[in-house]
């Protein structure tokens, strides 16, 4: 005779450590976007950054001659899915600030096709964000915010604004538009920063 509880299954697997909370894995690469998908050629692409000085602004070969870098991460949607090891190729923040000065702590990242989110700059800067042109070896397509899209991973994925066309710095924290519609200002997986 048994003393173990017919049912009783023990302890179940062990959640993995790079998950974070209220989030499940997944395998492929879910599209959600808001409104109709821009389809933007890299010959009229173009990035700015507005500071309270003026304008820079850099080409498609221009911002790729910065220094294209391969990255490794996992990004985590704010409706609950999370995609581990992802790879990525794109330009540092940090390389395209090199040469711009600003006395403003905050960004509005605008995308073609109108959408925009904000971030602290120095959420953006030491290694913690891209304009990506590549994920998984392959061109980013429009579904997934080809041919360039903002990569701040630390953050929801809805602040790595796809289309991205460039940055304009604010001396305050202004909501973009998700965070005008309820999502969270800053947006942390690990502190489940998704709503107000």
């Amino acid at each position: 005779m048994s003393f173990i509880t017919r049912g009783f299954s023990g302890r179940g697997q062990s959640r993995d450590d790079r998950l974070p909370p209220g989030q499940s894995l997944v395998e492929d690469w879910p599209v959600l976007s808001a409104g109709p998908t821009p389809r933007v050629e890299t010959d009229d692409w173009e990035f700015t950054i507005r500071t309270e000085a003026g304008d820079h602004t850099w080409s498609w070969d221009e911002l790729r001659a910065l220094g294209l870098e391969d990255i490794e991460t996992d990004i985590h949607c704010v409706t609950h899915w999370s995609k581990l090891g992802m790879s990525w190729r794109g330009v540092s923040l940090d390389k395209i600030f090199e040469n711009v000065e600003t006395q403003y702590d905050y960004v509005m990242a605008h995308s073609y096709g109108g959408y925009t989110t904000n971030v602290p700059l120095d959420e953006l800067l030491d290694g913690q964000a891209w304009i990506a042109f590549e994920a998984d070896g392959e061109p980013l397509d429009p579904e997934h915010g080809g041919p360039a899209r903002l990569l701040v991973p630390h953050l929801y994925f809805w602040k790595s604004a796809k289309w991205v066309r460039g940055l304009v710095m604010m001396p305050s924290d202004d909501p973009g538009f998700w965070e005008q519609n309820g999502y969270h200002l800053h947006g942390d997986p690990w502190q489940e920063e998704r709503y107000w």
